[in-house]
């Protein structure tokens, strides 16, 4: 795990190995102030000599400034390092997820990889800085301070021997207890920015409903969980502190009263035994001792925090795509056509029934194929094997007379434009929106999209017409306009096979007829896919597919299949019928 986030480092590495370095600097600067001390005491103060008072006086005041300067810089460099690994950490977590296929994404939720980016990259940034800067500074700061204390003073400093393994079990019982907490409170983080996430996204309906009541409870609820949890967990850490406080004034009164007794007995004479300047030096470096404990103590309570952030952040990473591009992988696609060969498809591979089951169909170049059937019959599920969105479990499916898991991902879906059912658009400009098609369009070309979408005529409408802000989600156009919009933006990818997964839904009639003329117009050597519930929008396809519970269970035109399939004459008859009543 340390492995895999330390390669997040990368150019940082020189802030990373210079802050260490100048912490241990500083403390060996601190280390030495009080044997200074203690010479000045002794030597200077105690005997009345002025040259030794102004020399170790000066020596004193370098320590001091050497100390400052190397701990401004060790706390520079701290910041950059920690900072720098934090945004590459980020960075390699979302380039990574951009390379998940569907079925990695379904296994986190949005709210979970929102939280995973932040908060747990927060608490893993913090905790890298501690570590490279007070995680070392408190390990040299002890070791230096015992040395000089036993070389003080050794009996008085086996003190230190006692409490130290106390306080070592007691922080390993305590981190133990924490971590379990820790980790279900991140995953009740997940659930948090899930709710909030929804009803953001929801908003409209919720007031629509009247439902702000029910939001504002279940917001209660998840934010009620984190508080459980979180109070469960810091009532555990809490007892490190006085864990901490019970060794530090223990050390404290013990070295205060045998030291005070040695002093007493050798009369402050070093050379009979323990002298007053030695015995301050002593009680320097034993503050020294306990802080450093005390800090360790802090960095442990944010390392027990972080880990669970990192076993998450980690899990990510180690996430690896199901679809990728083979070795040697095809890297043209010769035509539209498009061949489902003994296709059988799960979501999930366990699932007794599969999604789609046992479909061979055959579409031939710059054919206009309609696909038609009830809600839940696998419509999305069928062409999504065509982009490799998903890939089938059994079976083949072929675009250009080739198998789709023989091309390069990026040559297959640029050869493929895919309009989903739940449109989406971008806050930006339309300009901006439509060249997610194809970021070097020209203006004409970008007209000429919107004119075939029948997106054009309300564009002109606007004051800004091309260069008018779309707010995110496309929350200031219509759902109509919007569906327009994203036909526009995958014309303008030039597909051999354009996918409209119900994308005229929210089009009117006439609006809806008119773009499937400028299709069969203006891209007659494109195969054009249209997933429709009205039947007026596929019946003039060159192929209808009627599916029912992820089984073809009739393939023909408009006229063949009024003869030959019930499904398909039964939709129509009702639709038919609706409109004439209407």
């Amino acid at each position: 795990m340390i492995k895999k986030l330390l390669r997040s480092v990368r150019e940082f590495k020189g802030p990373t190995i210079k802050a260490p370095v100048y912490i241990s600097l500083e403390v060996i600067m601190e280390c030495i102030i009080p044997l200074i001390m203690a010479d000045l005491i002794d030597k200077g103060l105690n005997q009345g000599n002025m040259p030794v008072i102004l020399k170790m006086g000066l020596l004193l005041f370098l320590c001091s400034v050497m100390s400052l300067a190397f701990g401004v810089l060790s706390g520079q460099n701290a910041a950059i390092a920690s900072a720098g690994f934090a945004r590459n950490l980020r960075k390699d977590m979302f380039d990574h997820v951009q390379d998940f296929s569907f079925a990695n994404i379904d296994k986190y939720s949005t709210g979970g990889l929102v939280t995973r980016l932040t908060t747990d990259v927060n608490h893993v940034q913090h905790a890298f800085q501690m570590i490279i800067r007070t995680a070392v500074r408190s390990p040299f700061m002890l070791i230096f301070s015992l040395i000089a204390a036993f070389s003080i003073e050794p009996k008085l400093c086996f003190i230190f021997v006692v409490f130290v393994p106390v306080l070592a079990i007691g922080l390993t019982i305590i981190a133990r207890s924490a971590h379990g907490k820790f980790i279900q409170m991140f995953k009740k983080f997940d659930r948090l920015n899930t709710v909030v996430q929804e009803n953001l996204r929801g908003i409209r309906v919720v007031k629509a409903f009247v439902r702000e009541d029910y939001e504002e409870n279940k917001f209660k609820n998840a934010s009620g969980e984190i508080f459980d949890l979180s109070t469960a967990a810091e009532k555990i850490i809490a007892f490190n502190g006085p864990l901490m406080q019970f060794c530090m004034y223990g050390c404290m009164l013990l070295i205060s009263w045998l030291g005070a007794k040695a002093v007493v007995a050798c009369g402050g004479d070093a050379a009979l035994g323990l002298s007053t300047g030695e015995l301050t030096s002593l009680f320097t470096y034993t503050t020294q001792i306990l802080s450093s404990l005390m800090m360790l103590s802090m960095i442990f309570v944010m390392i027990v925090i972080s880990r669970a952030a990192a076993e998450r952040i980690v899990e990510v990473l180690d996430e690896e795509s199901d679809i990728m591009s083979p070795e040697n992988a095809v890297k043209e696609v010769k035509d539209g056509s498009v061949e489902f060969k003994n296709v059988l498809f799960r979501y999930n591979r366990t699932a007794e029934k599969p999604v789609l089951n046992r479909i061979n169909l055959k579409f031939e170049s710059g054919q206009t194929i309609g696909i038609l059937g009830g809600t839940g019959s696998s419509k999305s599920s069928l062409v999504q094997l065509i982009p490799r969105l998903y890939d089938a479990n059994e079976g083949s499916v072929k675009v250009g007379g080739v198998d789709v898991k023989n091309y390069d991902l990026t040559a297959l879906r640029d050869a493929v434009s895919f309009v989903l059912q739940k449109n989406v658009l971008f806050s930006g400009t339309i300009k901006d929106n439509l060249r997610w098609g194809n970021e070097h369009a020209t203006d004409e070309e970008m007209i000429h999209a919107c004119k075939l979408a029948q997106a054009d005529p309300f564009i002109q409408t606007f004051p800004d017409k091309y260069d008018t802000w779309i707010e995110q989600g496309g929350s200031n156009v219509s759902g109509g306009q919007k569906q327009r919009l994203c036909i526009a933006r995958a014309l303008l990818k030039k597909p051999k096979v354009l996918i409209l997964d119900d994308s005229t839904s929210a089009v009117d009639t006439a609006t809806d007829a008119l773009i499937r003329k400028a299709f069969l117009e203006e891209i007659p050597n494109v195969t054009k896919i249209i997933i429709a519930q009205r039947v007026t929008s596929v019946m003039e396809a060159d192929q209808i597919v009627v599916l029912d519970a992820g089984e073809v269970m009739a393939v023909g035109t408009h006229d063949e299949l009024l003869k030959t399939s019930d499904i398909y004459r039964e939709v129509y008859e009702t639709q038919m019928k609706g409109g004439e009543d209407e």
